[in-house]
């Protein structure tokens, strides 16, 4: 086999490839004998037609089985030969058989880019405490305080800042309904029946709290909003609207005592003593994870300061489209409206073009790691992995094999594991200094 190469500067190279006679030959035939085995040819029983009347009549047929099995193994064979680190086959062309029954073809590739590492063993991270403090179990437990609050009528008295309102309210602007000049825009925008508004400044439209102080139930008042120059909202910017408002109910927020009582409350038959307790397991779990989340972050910061090469553009085009879709749905299942995406378009693209790059540069370095520290990935750990998948989105194993299969994910699964154990490995390897925290207390002490 004959293998030039031809690098560009792009990250791309491409490979003229040649086969030499006696190995197309070689499989031409054992194609061709297969055809000749199963085909069913006029005026002759199956298996007997002659060899030259196989190859005239299934000619096509032969030459693209050969094709399709010669061009992949010669191609891994070369890039394997040429010792390339490619990333991806851009295309396949100009596959061409000779008289004599050479083949060659030209292939497209894009290839991992050249660089140093830096020395990764022995990163310096800092790290949070993974202690819990009583203070960080008195937190929890006040949020949970506050989700069990109840909410009581008030019905003697004004609105005040801090209660809880109950509104209906329909915005229009010159007497047009904001529902039709912005129809695309959150149904906060449009108004809304049976609303809950939390009164506190700054809170929900410009000023809408505060010019409903002081109202009663079964009041209406009118409340005149200017919305700035730069609302994401392109219809109403720059706009002053007026929201007709009914004042439904009032509510104050009650919180429960923290007590047993509580307790039971959250977890049927447990103390508040219990209750603690389990916070504080949970908080220790919690604090484990934000330990190896900073050990991560930190590798990955020293890793890109100490490296610098160009990213192969194609491969950066790929995962900027494909970020941006991921930033895009993430966006739709927040309730983004589509009309407000469109005004972040700019702000949207640029945010997944840095993401794309952070995500290349860093699967570079760590596959360059695991090559370097021959970390490899079996067969059981794809296994694994495609069973926790398969779990995930309650399906059997086999058909979450033959999804993966059918969209070559297979393979990236596989990446994503090498990535995970080559973090995992360095992650091992780390050198921790004390946290600004605990010098300071040492200092104290």
């Amino acid at each position: 086999m004959k293998v030039e190469v031809e690098k560009q500067a792009d990250s791309t190279s491409t490979l003229r490839i040649e086969l030499p006679p006696e190995e197309v030959s070689k499989e031409w035939d054992a194609i061709a004998n297969s055809f000749a085995r199963f085909a069913k040819i006029p005026g002759y029983r199956p298996g007997k037609a002659p060899r030259v009347v196989i190859e005239k009549r299934f000619r096509k047929e032969i030459q693209d089985e050969v094709t399709k099995k010669l061009v992949s193994k010669s191609y891994h064979d070369a890039i394997a030969a040429e010792k390339l680190r490619v990333v991806s086959l851009t295309n396949v062309e100009e596959v061409q058989f000779g008289e004599d029954k050479s083949m060659r073809f030209r292939a497209t590739v894009v290839t991992a880019p050249e660089f140093e590492l830096p020395e990764y063993k022995n990163i310096l991270v800092e790290l949070p405490s993974p202690k819990v403090a009583k203070e960080d179990v008195d937190l929890a437990l006040e949020r949970l305080r506050e989700q069990s609050a109840d909410f009581v009528d008030v019905p003697e008295r004004g609105l005040q800042m801090e209660d809880f309102a109950v509104i209906d309210f329909d915005g229009a602007i010159d007497g047009n309904p904001i529902r039709e000049i912005a129809p695309n825009a959150s149904k906060n925008l449009h108004g809304d029946k049976k609303f809950w508004l939390h009164l506190a400044p700054e809170n929900f439209l410009p000023r809408f709290c505060e010019q409903i102080i002081g109202m009663k139930p079964g009041e209406t008042r009118s409340v005149q909003v200017e919305f700035p120059a730069d609302f994401p909202v392109a219809e109403l910017a720059g706009k002053k609207a007026d929201y007709a408002v009914t004042l439904n109910e009032i509510k104050a927020k009650v919180l429960p005592p923290v007590d047993d009582s509580l307790a039971a409350k959250l977890v049927p038959g447990k103390t508040l003593g219990d209750l603690r307790q389990m916070i504080e397991h949970d908080l220790e779990h919690e604090k484990e994870h934000e330990v190896e989340r900073a050990k991560e972050s930190q590798i990955v910061k020293f890793l890109h300061e100490h490296t610098s090469f160009d990213l192969p553009p194609p491969l950066l085009k790929n995962e900027t489209r494909r970020a941006l879709n991921e930033l895009v749905h993430r966006n739709r299942e927040r309730g983004v409206p589509d009309d407000i995406l469109k005004g972040k378009e700019k702000e949207l693209v640029e945010g997944a073009g840095s993401l794309a790059a952070q995500r290349l540069k860093t699967n570079f370095i760590l596959s360059r790691i695991a090559e370097r520290e021959k970390i490899e990935v079996s067969r059981e750990d794809v296994d694994l992995r495609v069973r926790e998948e398969a779990s995930r989105y309650n399906i059997s194993v086999e058909k979450m094999r033959k999804e993966l299969e059918e969209h070559d994910g297979l393979n990236a699964l596989a990446e994503q594991i090498l990535l995970g154990k080559t973090l995992d490995f360095l992650k091992a390897n780390v050198s921790v200094q004390p946290s600004s925290e605990t010098a300071a207390a040492k200092e104290k002490s």
